[in-house]
């Protein structure tokens, strides 16, 4: 069993980074992480989680290995620890940013988009797409998943 995953192995790839990220606040962390916070504090004041959640949550995203905890201490205060995206953590840049333009097309808030995703050097806008190794951007209507060497599932055929 992996470190990061709470029962044995499961082949399926979207079972495995459930296992890590499908709990309720997990992803608005690592959305908050993302914006900026790095503190409990921070992290409780945006999101209105509960104390006890907000502390099982994170320790549970530093021991999957998206968040670290670093140290740090205020003038006259004590210790505390502040949490900070990995490797693994800024990876979720993309589900998050694919999040928000699923739900830009899918089911739209009527004053428009709270998150944008953008070029950090200039602000342009960005969309998600699927690129071939030559570069070639293929549609999403022309992308399948298809079984990888580790799968034991076989594609049915299409209605």
């Amino acid at each position: 069993m992996s470190p990061r995953h709470r029962s044995p192995e499961p082949r399926c790839q979207v079972v495995r980074t459930l296992d890590i990220i499908g709990e309720k606040w997990a992803l608005l962390i690592v959305r908050d992480a993302l914006r900026g916070s790095s503190r409990y504090s921070e992290f409780r004041e945006s999101l209105g989680v509960p104390t006890d959640i907000l502390s099982a949550r994170l320790a549970s995203l530093v021991d999957s290995g998206i968040l670290e905890k670093r140290p740090y201490r205020e003038a006259g205060s004590r210790e505390r620890a502040s949490y900070h995206l990995t490797e693994a953590g800024q990876g979720l840049r993309v589900v998050i940013a694919a999040m928000l333009q699923w739900n830009d097309r899918f089911d739209p808030a009527a004053s428009g988009p709270g998150s944008v995703v953008v070029d950090a050097r200039d602000g342009t806008h960005l969309d998600l797409v699927f690129a071939a190794p030559d570069g070639r951007v293929v549609a999403v209507d022309d992308v399948d998943i298809a079984p990888g060497g580790g799968g034991a599932w076989a594609p049915r055929a299409r209605a």
